[in-house]
């Protein structure tokens, strides 16, 4: 993607903020957000990412133009409160797909959160839908399915191609949930995890993310697409937690929690087909990012 005009939402996010800076080398960015860390927005406009301050949950998009070619949402609220979540997760982008709508393309983020958690199968996107990340984040799996239905309704209502892309465990130099483990395991904390095998999931490295947007938003249509969006290589928490624990000298401990999610592995076969698969493998991704933030620790 070279010479377009994008507006990305949520840019000082962990999925986001590599994406925003990788697209502004060749594009207009601009990124919208309500920027509460100074220094996280001096990055970003060094970067060349143009910042504007927006509430997405008030939905007032006034102050933005509306001439972008590329809309992609990465904005997230997992704040507890439903009408807090709903209103920025869900309302607020029908609202930013009116107010850009001559775009060419939508990019919606949704989650892999969005599927029934029953057993341990991978889903495909034609797989139920229900409330996966309840015992964590209440309103979050509602949230972002309500998000999805909004995005094909709108797609649908103003002619805008869009696609609904359900990411599944993004991480990289920006950190990701197998950080969060390794600070853990560092600080001597247990690692929850639920009853039975293994919980499983599909890693997806910041690199594969940022390579794979522009063929998305190529495979956008009306009705909308909607896709996985997550490596081909399943892997459990006990895997990576051991692995990264390899690299920092310690030996994780397990902790089996009911509270704990259980395994979300996705069917990636409809990516590949549409997009091509992920080829950041799964060991030296957690390499980069232990060293990226362990250096002391890690060669």
């Amino acid at each position: 993607m070279r010479g377009s005009k994008i507006l990305i939402t949520g840019p000082t996010g962990q999925v986001a903020v590599p994406v925003a800076k990788a697209l502004a080398a060749d594009n207009e960015v601009w990124g919208i957000a309500r920027f509460t860390d100074a220094a996280g927005r001096a990055d970003l406009e060094k970067s060349g990412v143009r910042c504007e301050t927006v509430n997405l949950a008030g939905g007032d998009f006034a102050g933005i133009p509306t001439d972008f070619d590329y809309v992609i949402n990465l904005a997230v609220a997992k704040s507890g409160r439903w009408d807090k979540d709903l209103a920025a997760n869900a309302e607020s982008v029908g609202l930013l797909m009116a107010h850009c709508r001559e775009m060419k393309a939508f990019l919606h983020c949704s989650s892999g959160a969005v599927y029934d958690p029953p057993d341990d199968d991978p889903r495909s996107e034609r797989a139920a839908l229900g409330d996966n990340h309840k015992p964590l984040f209440p309103t979050y799996s509602i949230s972002k399915i309500a998000g999805e239905v909004v995005v094909r309704t709108m797609a649908r209502a103003l002619g805008i191609p869009s696609t609904i892309a359900r990411l599944n465990v993004p991480y990289g130099d920006n950190g990701g949930w197998p950080l969060f483990h390794l600070e853990m395991m560092l600080s001597g904390s247990p690692i929850p995890v639920p009853p039975g095998g293994p919980a499983r999931y599909n890693l997806m490295h910041e690199d594969d993310i940022i390579a794979t947007i522009p063929k998305l938003l190529e495979a956008a249509s009306v009705p909308a697409t909607t896709i996985n969006w997550a490596s081909e290589q399943l892997v459990s928490i006990q895997e990576w937690c051991t692995y990264l624990g390899s690299l920092v000298g310690v030996e994780p401990s397990f902790e089996v929690s009911d509270q704990a999610l259980r395994g979300n592995p996705l069917d990636v076969t409809f990516m590949r087909e549409l997009i091509g698969p992920a080829t950041v493998d799964w060991k030296d991704g957690l390499h980069r990012m232990a060293a990226k933030f362990h250096p002391e620790l890690v060669s």
